[in-house]
C-alpha cells in the first residue's frame, strides 16, 4: 500500500514553518486537541508536549541556545555536591578526582551519539532506544529503569531541600519533603514552554550563588586548597588505588541516565541548516553530552567544600548541600544574609532539577504504561505517579544510603545507556546491521529485538551481581567496568549473530514521501490521522492496514485490535 501526499501538502509545509503562520496553525492544532478525547489521542499538546511521538517542526520555535540553556538548566541539581562529598570523604580527594574524571569521560562519550540522535530526529531517549536494538515492546524495560532515576533523583534533591528549608525555617522533615513535593505541580503541567522561561531566567542567579563561595574562598584563604588536595579520606592513606577509584566512579556514573533529561529538551531543537550549523552543533554538545563537564565541576566542589567544613559539623552533616554552603557563605557574609541565601541556593537548585525530573519521568512511565495496556491515560496521571515514589522514598530517609543505591543502581543505568550508544556508533555507522534513520512506530519495529535486550540483561546482571558481591569482593569494585564493557562487546556480537535482522519487521510504512526532506531533517509535511482526524507531521505517521489513510503513532499505540497496524514485511536477510 502506499499512499501519497495530498494536494495541500506543501501549503501544509509552509505552515508548518516558524513564524506567525505556524503560531496561528499551532494554537488551532492545540485548541483542538483539547477538544479531542485522551481515548483516541493525547489531549492538548500544550499540556502533553508531544508525549509519545516525534516533536514536530511546528512546534519547534526555540533557538539552539534557547533549547541548550532550558536543558542545562535542568541540571542544577545539588545531589553532585554530596555525592562528590560522599566519595571525597570516605575514598580521599586524590582517589574522588580521579573517579570524577572516569565517569565524566565514559558519560561524555556515551551520551554524544544519544544526544545527536535526539537533537536530529527530534525523539526522546526511549523512541531512540526503541530503534537501536531493543524493539517496540522490548525498551519498556528501560523505560522503568529511567523512569525509575527520575524519582530517585527527585527524592534525592527533595530530601536536600527539606534539609534547607529545616534549617532556614524550622519545618520538620516530613513537612519538607511534602513541600518539595508539591510545589512542582503547578510549574510542570505547562511542558517545554513553561519550563524554557523558568531555566533561562533562573540560571544566572544560580550561577551566582553557585560559584561565588568558591571564588572567594580559593583567592582569600589559599590554605583551603592544600587542605582539600591532602585530605586522604576514611578509608585512604593517601594513595590513588585502582579499587577506590571505580568505586567512586561507580556512584558517579548512576548520573549517565541524565543523557535521557537532556534529550527531553534537546529533541525541540530547530532543523539542522547550513545556516545554524554552528550553534546547532554547539547547543548539542553543549547541553547533551556537556552537561556532564559541569556536573563534574560540581561534584569536585562537593568534596572541596566537604573538607572545608569538615572539622565544624562532622562527616555526617558535611556531605549535606545546605551546610557545605552554609559554612561558604560564612566566610563572606554578614550572619544574618548566611542562611537565607544558603536556602534560597538550594530551592533555586531544588525546582530546576526537580521540574525536570517530574517532567521527564512522566514521559518514561507514559511511554511504558501506553504500550503495555494499549490505553492512554494522560501525562498528568503520571506526574502524580512519579511524585508519589519520589515522596515515599523521601519520607524512608533514603538520603542517608544515597551511595547504595546509586552503586546499585548505576550497573542499570551504564548497562542501557552504553547498549544504545554502540548500537548507533558501532552497529549503525561501522557494521551498518542497524538502520541509521531511528524507527519508533508500532509496525515498523519486532516486538522485541535480541541485540539490545540480550546484552543489556547480560551486562546489568552480572554487574550487579558482582556489586553485591556474589562474585566475590575482589571483582565488586569492577561492576560498572563490567557493565561497560559486556554491553559495549554484546551488542555488535549480537547484532552480526542474528544478522540484524530484528530491527525492523518492515522497511516501509506505506507512504510514498520520504522521511527525511533534503537537508536530512525529518519532513515537515502534514497529513491528517484516519482515527483521531488531526494532522501530523510525516515521520509520526504510517499507512492504516483496512484504510486508505494513514494513522499517527499514538493512535497505532492504542489500537487495540491492531486494525490499524501493517502486517510484517522484513527486509531481506
Amino acid at each position: 500500500m502506499s499512499v501519497q501526499p495530498p494536494p495541500a501538502a506543501q501549503a501544509a509545509a509552509e505552515d508548518a514553518r516558524p513564524g506567525p503562520a505556524a503560531d496561528e496553525r499551532a494554537g488551532a492544532h492545540e485548541t483542538a486537541n483539547d477538544r479531542t478525547a485522551t481515548g483516541k489521542t493525547a489531549a492538548g499538546e500544550t499540556l502533553e508536549d508531544y508525549t509519545l511521538r516525534f516533536a514536530p517542526r511546528s512546534y519547534r520555535r526555540w533557538t539552539p541556545m534557547v533549547v541548550a540553556t532550558t536543558a542545562l538548566g535542568g541540571i542544577a541539581y545539588m545531589a553532585d555536591f554530596s555525592i562528590g562529598a560522599g566519595i571525597g570523604l570516605t575514598h580521599g580527594t586524590g582517589n574522588a578526582l580521579a573517579a570524577i574524571a572516569v565517569a565524566a569521560v565514559v558519560i561524555f562519550v556515551t551520551g554524544f551519539p544519544l544526544a545527536y540522535y535526539g537533537a536530529r530526529y527530534n525523539i526522546d531517549l526511549d523512541l531512540i532506544t526503541r530503534g537501536s536494538g531493543f524493539g517496540y515492546y522490548g525498551s519498556v524495560l528501560t523505560s522503568v529503569i529511567f523512569a525509575s532515576f527520575t524519582f530517585i533523583f527527585f527524592a534525592l534533591e527533595g530530601s536536600i531541600m527539606a534539609q534547607g528549608l529545616k534549617l532556614g525555617l524550622g519545618l520538620p522533615l516530613w513537612l519538607g519533603y511534602l513541600v518539595s513535593t508539591l510545589m512542582v505541580i503547578p510549574l510542570v503541567i505547562y511542558g517545554m514552554k513553561a519550563l524554557s522561561k523558568l531555566q533561562v531566567w533562573t540560571t544566572p542567579l544560580w550561577l551566582l550563588l553557585m560559584v561565588g563561595p568558591l571564588l572567594y574562598l580559593v583567592t582569600t584563604d589559599p590554605g583551603t586548597v592544600h587542605r582539600f588536595l591532602s585530605y586522604t579520606g576514611s578509608d585512604g592513606d593517601g594513595g590513588i588505588t585502582t579499587a577506590s577509584v571505580l568505586l567512586g566512579a561507580g556512584v558517579c556514573l548512576s548520573l549517565i541516565a541524565q543523557i535521557g533529561e537532556q534529550i527531553d529538551y534537546l529533541r525541540f531543537m530547530p532543523p539542522k541548516t547550513r545556516e545554524n550549523r554552528r550553534s546547532w552543533w554547539t547547543a548539542v554538545v553543549m547541553a547533551g553530552p556537556g552537561w556532564v563537564v559541569l556536573g563534574a565541576l560540581k561534584q569536585a566542589i562537593g568534596v572541596f567544600l566537604a573538607v572545608y567544613i569538615l572539622a565544624e559539623v562532622g562527616p555526617a552533616a558535611a556531605t549535606e548541600p545546605i551546610q557545605q554552603f552554609r559554612g561558604a557563605f560564612a566566610a563572606m557574609l554578614p550572619s544574618w544574609l548566611v542562611i537565607p541565601l544558603a536556602v534560597v541556593l538550594v530551592v533555586i537548585s531544588q525546582i530546576k532539577i526537580n521540574v525536570t525530573n517530574a517532567y521527564s519521568g512522566s514521559l518514561a512511565w507514559t511511554n511504558s504504561v501506553s504500550r503495555i495496556t494499549k490505553h492512554y491515560p494522560g501525562r498528568m496521571v503520571f506526574v502524580l505517579l512519579n511524585l508519589a515514589f519520589a515522596l515515599m522514598l523521601m519520607e524512608t530517609d533514603m538520603f542517608s544510603v544515597l551511595n547504595t543505591i546509586l552503586g546499585f543502581y548505576s550497573n542499570c543505568a551504564i548497562a542501557w545507556v552504553v547498549t544504545v550508544a554502540t548500537d548507533i556508533i558501532v552497529n549503525k555507522y561501522l557494521l551498518k546491521l542497524s538502520p541509521q534513520a531511528p524507527e519508533f512506530r508500532r509496525g515498523m519495529l519486532y516486538a522485541v529485538n535480541p541485540v539490545g535486550v540480550v546484552a543489556f540483561v547480560a551486562a546489568s546482571g552480572l554487574s550487579i551481581a558482582m556489586y553485591f558481591h556474589a562474585l566475590g569482593d575482589t571483582l565488586q569494585p569492577y561492576s560498572p567496568v563490567a557493565a561497560a564493557l559486556i554491553a559495549c562487546v554484546l551488542t555488535p556480537l549480537m547484532a552480526v549473530v542474528t544478522k540484524g535482522r530484528y530491527y525492523l519487521r518492515r522497511t516501509d510504512d506505506g507512504i510514498a514521501e520520504a522521511l527525511l526532506d533534503a537537508d536530512g531533517n525529518p519532513s515537515a509535511t502534514t497529513y491528517a490521522c484516519h482515527v483521531c482526524h488531526q494532522d501530523f507531521e510525516r515521520p509520526d505517521l504510517a499507512a492504516c492496514h483496512t484504510h486508505d489513510a494513514m494513522v499517527c503513532s499514538l493512535c497505532l499505540t492504542t489500537d487495540k485490535t491492531g486494525d490499524h497496524v501493517l502486517p510484517p514485511a522484513p527486509a531481506a536477510a
